[in-house]
């Protein structure tokens, strides 16, 4: 078994035209609507539209975390410049993800990668669209959480305050490694999402850690 995929399904190829569909097929196999995208060859705009696109729906999910309804448990972890660093990151997240693409890109082809730096934008930027509603619902799971707390305050607490500021990063990191393993030819994304999840755990730790210090 040498391919890299399944065949593709024809309704992904022929028929699902719609951002929606498309993002409804590539939750239900990501490496095809990888493929589909690379094949249609895109050009910058549209990639450039994919990212600006997801970078707005990361800024309204943590400004709905942050700004809108922050839970008391992490009310005191957060910045009162809170407006200042979501333009910030939403200003400064492009260019990351551009830089993200190209390092991914230099790196899969240290393991016999054989995409160019164009494809793995398209898995790169197109895993982060894909994965953006998911920080969008947990962004409403957070509101729902800080209306609920005055009658139930153990929702207060860290354990459950928390991890709906974070969870969001498993998808965006699943979805991202399987457009990575498509673009790349890889025939399983089980070492980009490693390697992804080693990085973002040891950037958490050290958010935490310069947080619990008086650095940001």
């Amino acid at each position: 078994m040498n391919s890299v995929v399944d065949e593709p399904q024809p309704i992904l190829i022929e028929t699902r035209n719609n951002m929606g569909d498309r993002i409804l097929d590539a939750w239900r196999d990501m490496r095809t609507s990888t493929r589909r995208l690379i094949n249609e060859k895109p050009d910058e705009h549209r990639l450039l539209f994919y990212v600006l696109l997801s970078d707005m729906i990361f800024f309204l999910s943590w400004a709905l975390k942050t700004a809108v309804s922050p839970i008391s448990g992490v009310e005191e972890r957060i910045p009162v410049e809170i407006a200042f660093w979501l333009i910030s990151a939403l200003m400064f997240r492009t260019f990351t993800m551009y830089l993200f693409s190209g390092i991914l890109a230099g790196g899969s082809r240290l393991f016999g990668g054989k995409g160019s730096w164009k494809d793995t934008r398209c898995g790169v930027f197109w895993g982060a669209l894909v994965a953006a509603p998911f920080g969008f619902l947990m962004a409403v799971l957070t509101v729902m959480l800080g209306w609920l707390q005055p009658y139930f305050p153990v929702l207060a607490s860290e354990w459950i305050a928390l991890p709906p500021y974070w969870i969001s990063l498993v998808p965006f990191i699943w979805f991202i490694s399987q457009g990575l393993a498509e673009a790349q030819g890889f025939k399983h994304n089980s070492i980009p999402f490693m390697v992804m999840s080693l990085i973002a755990l040891a950037g958490l730790v050290g958010v935490i850690y310069l947080g619990a210090n008086g650095v940001l």
